[in-house]
């Protein structure tokens, strides 16, 4: 151990550099949220060899005087902040006054600012002034940092490929340009473009430009508020998904930031709608008061701390979910397989509602003229994406109301939901198929009638590999998936009655004794009360052991034993479960052990009857696992695959 002494300033610096200056992306990310605060409308970025032979960032916002330009290298030197106070009310997003010292040095970095009176050029390389001198009277900021690492090569060996730290940058451009469509930003990496938004506070346009215009009509808008916090944004319908979390993008108060509750907040909004594993494209907006949030945590700002964090995950939770709500999730199967519309650059991005659906669609045309600003707090402007109100009205009609009150009908009903099985449909007792029948409808359904106009009013026709069953609307053709609807209205049913333990137990003759380890044994024996909540009672019995006598009578007769095991499995596999959760994971597990298998022949009633069902279901969309319930083709869709009608440019190439 060596006397103690103080750092060098260069020395501090570069230290710091490790914390604030990770790779070339860490450095695009401080220099442009610099241009921000300085209130600039025009932030252009400059790349050359993925970041390492040059950076440059150039502005139209407020200058540096030039008399403050040895302290902008200085640090711990900022302009944002005064006193302690400041420091739990920020407003910028960037007060450490770290940035601009730590990139210095390890790179080269040529300033050039004028704050509209005088301009000045401040060149430093490695820490050390090399030239100061007059510069043109250009409003704005300009700066360019070259050599990046030059003195530090042992950095060097942690970077990864040119592609994937360009991949970098680029995020971190689309997630500034996400949470600022108000300014408008190009990205240009050895003279290619990369991007570019119209600064027309259009975040929707945003999104086009970043994602591509087919992603942007498959975004649905969304906003809500209480007394501590307001929120906007967009979220992908449930076909549009991703395999990770990265291309959900939260802002708040205007600064991209990490954080892995809100992201859980937003895909628990989609509730069974998403299937496992997949994550949604999602842009959110948080405004609140900046002493609730404390920014200061991590060099970076990225990782912050927010004062009353269950309290705004349950609100961004509720509104995306009561955005869903009423709105029609059916796929429509031939716009997922038409191709991509070509991309264009947002200063010829325009979105077209179209009047016969949701759907945004791109056009090469002239953006309209500079919009004034609107209020961030509103999700949308006038090319927001509306919500589709005309729908088939849900009236179904029956040919003979008798057959759902039949002996078949009812047999079908009540196996479900007492056993889980159903024999294969007997060609010998009903000789014509169903696919030779006369089509038929279900019965009225009981849904509320805010719902009514979601569902389309679905005729049978038919059953194909004992798997999907083919029906009609008014709007064109719907495959439905037995398999995948008969798990909805299971697991809406059990979710219920899953819920009700008073009364809805039996005895058992024979009890089940369960032996754990010690460490599980101690985990359950903080759990009972979970279990309890879905009517599995269990009572210690010796060391290590527990006793089961009764269960609830839903379980599925002679897997009581089976079925217990899995629920504790789950309390022993995520302790932090809350009963809403684990109850809702019960449901899941267990309406797909009750199901209609793939490759089961259901007669035309039986049919009907699953259909009827599923008509009157909350959400008859998706299946517990998020797989589509149902899908459709259009009476467009149809009449383009058998060539009755043609597009346009398809016609034209026929005429030339």
């Amino acid at each position: 151990m060596g006397a103690i002494h103080k750092l060098s300033p260069i020395l501090s610096n570069q230290i710091a550099a490790g914390e604030v200056v990770e790779r070339p992306a860490s450095v695009v990310k401080e220099l442009v949220e610099n241009s921000i605060d300085a209130h600039s409308t025009q932030i252009d970025v400059n790349i050359s060899d993925a970041g390492f032979k040059m950076i440059q960032v150039i502005d139209d916002g407020r200058g540096i005087d030039p008399k403050d330009l040895p302290l902008a290298f200085t640090r711990h030197a900022t302009s944002k902040i005064i006193d302690r106070r400041d420091l739990f009310n920020v407003h910028s997003l960037g007060f450490r006054g770290e940035a601009l010292p730590s990139i210095a040095s390890v790179a080269d970095v040529d300033l050039k600012t004028s704050n509209g009176t005088e301009g000045a050029e401040y060149h430093v390389r490695g820490g050390k002034l090399i030239d100061r001198k007059p510069a043109e009277l250009r409003r704005g900021t300009s700066v360019s940092v070259s050599n990046l690492f030059f003195n530090t090569p042992a950095r060097l060996k942690y970077m990864k490929t040119p592609a994937t730290e360009l991949s970098k940058i680029t995020d971190a451009m689309n997630q500034i340009a996400l949470g600022h469509p108000e300014i408008s930003f190009t990205l240009v990496h050895n003279q290619r473009e990369l991007l570019r938004t119209a600064g027309r506070n259009d975040q929707l346009q945003v999104i086009g430009g970043i994602y591509g215009a087919s992603k942007a009509h498959k975004m649905l808008s969304f906003k809500g508020a209480d007394l501590d916090f307001k929120i906007n944004g967009y979220v992908s319908l449930p076909e549009l998904t991703r395999a990770n979390r990265n291309y959900v993008v939260v802002i708040l108060n205007g600064r991209f930031v990490k954080n892995y509750s809100i992201v859980k907040a937003i895909v628990d909004g989609y509730k069974s709608k998403l299937m496992v594993g997949r994550y949604p494209i999602a842009v959110i907006n948080i405004q609140t008061d900046p002493t609730l949030v404390d920014v200061n945590v991590h060099p970076t700002k990225q990782s912050v701390r927010i004062s009353k964090e269950e309290q705004l995950c349950t609100l961004i939770t509720n509104t995306i979910a009561e955005r869903f709500l009423h709105q029609n999730l059916i796929p429509d199967v031939m716009n997922q397989q038409r191709p991509v519309q070509p991309k264009y650059h947002d200063d010829q991005l325009a979105f077209q509602l179209n009047q016969n659906s949701t759907h945004y669609q791109a056009a090469a045309a002239p953006l309209p003229q500079q919009q004034p600003p609107v209020d961030s707090n509103e999700p949308t402007n006038k090319s927001s994406l509306k919500p589709q109100t005309k729908r088939p009205k849900r009236v179904i009609m029956v040919e003979n109301k008798a057959d759902l009150a039949s002996a078949d009908v009812q047999k079908f009903v009540a196996y479900y939901q007492a056993e889980g099985t159903m024999p294969p449909f007997d060609s010998a007792t009903n000789p014509k198929p169903a696919a030779t029948l006369a089509p038929v409808e279900a019965k009225p359904a009981a849904k509320p009638a805010e719902n009514q106009h979601q569902f389309p009013n679905l005729v049978y026709i038919g059953q194909m590999h004992g798997t999907y069953l083919l029906t009609e609307a008014a709007d064109g053709m719907y495959i439905v998936d037995q398999h995948a609807a008969q798990e909805r209205i299971n697991y809406e049913r059990f979710r219920e009655s899953i819920g009700d333990v008073a009364n809805d137990q039996q005895d058992l003759l024979v009890p089940i004794v369960l032996e754990y380890s010690t460490t599980d044994t101690l985990v359950l024996s903080e759990r009972l009360e979970l279990l309890k909540s879905i009517g599995i009672f269990l009572e210690p019995f010796g060391k290590n052991s527990f006793i089961v006598r009764s269960h609830p009578t839903w379980f599925i007769n002679g897997r009581a034993e089976q079925t217990i095991r899995e629920m504790v499995d789950q309390v022993l596999t995520n302790g932090k479960l809350s009963v809403a959760q684990f109850r809702a994971q019960t449901a899941i597990t267990m309406s797909c052990k009750r199901a209609i298998k793939a490759n089961h022949h259901l007669d035309r009633q039986q049919a009907v009857s699953l259909l009827d069902q599923l008509s009157q279901v909350e959400d008859p969309y998706n299946c517990p696992h998020g797989r589509p319930v149902l899908v459709h083709f259009t009476n467009y869709d149809m009449q383009k695959m058998f060539k009755r009608i043609q597009d346009s440019h398809e016609s034209q190439t026929k005429r030339n």
